[in-house]
């Protein structure tokens, strides 16, 4: 009887903090979809992009399901184990395996990722910078995006402000945006070439370094999580069967 109260109270503690990881990585997701200024939001708007940064710019919908699978097995986690359901604790477990295999491979893919990022985001330049020329300042939609990323970051372009020579909008106005160079004064080339702002490639890059190994290591403590929650479940539902 101690004993089936303790692995309940375990149940209880590895449970609790799944859930409330559910709930960090569901708030997460939200902010990631909602933040139209996200750099990753650029992404969408690039033609012929590589799969795996179109993957990579669909990693809210992935984080808000994780999530929500995460919020639900930890409810159904405890509430196994308080009616002492065996049908819910085998439930229970073989979703949380399901859960720990896909984030054991996720985590996989971050580590591998990171690495990569920087050739990859190099490539993708010529066809960044392609887009910029034709479409900004003549696409609403990519030009609110462009300025809402460099006014957020602080940033100008993807590499710097030359991406902007002989664009549209440069061909309209013989200005670069504003975002190059100090409000005060009209963005012309002199200024824009004085204060040498940083490109948004720069600061994309360094998103995802900083991001990718507390990523994996979030994800990998979660899975050492699920481990434990999966063995004193299934202890749980053995006991439970011999009564």
């Amino acid at each position: 009887m101690c004993c089936s109260g303790f692995l309940k109270m375990m149940m209880f503690i590895f449970n609790g903090a799944i859930f409330l990881a559910g709930a960090a990585i569901l708030a997460v997701g939200v902010w990631v979809k909602v933040d139209s200024g996200s750099l990753f939001g650029l992404l969408d708007k690039i033609e012929d992009a590589p799969a795996e940064l179109n993957q990579l710019a669909n990693v809210a919908y992935l984080l808000i399901g994780v999530g929500v699978v995460l919020l639900v097995m930890g409810f159904l986690g405890c509430c196994g184990a308080i009616r002492e359901s065996r049908c819910m604790l085998m439930l229970f477990f073989i979703i949380i395996l399901i859960i720990f295999i896909a984030e054991v491979a996720g985590c996989v893919v971050v580590f591998v990722f990171e690495p990569l990022a920087e050739g990859i985001l190099v490539d993708l330049g010529d066809k960044v910078v392609a887009s910029i020329k034709k479409d900004y300042g003549q696409d609403e939609s990519l030009t609110s995006l462009w300025n809402s990323t460099m006014l957020q970051f602080k940033c100008c372009g993807y590499r710097n402000y030359t991406d902007f020579s002989k664009s549209f909008y440069h061909n309209q106005t013989q200005l670069y945006p504003p975002m190059c160079c100090s409000h005060d004064v009209p963005c012309k080339e002199q200024n824009a070439e004085n204060l040498e702002v940083t490109g948004c490639f720069h600061l994309l890059l360094k998103l995802i370094e900083d991001n990718a190994v507390i990523i994996g290591a979030v994800g990998l403590g979660i899975a050492a999580l699920e481990i434990a929650a999966m063995v004193v479940s299934m202890v749980l539902y053995q006991q439970i069967g011999d009564k």
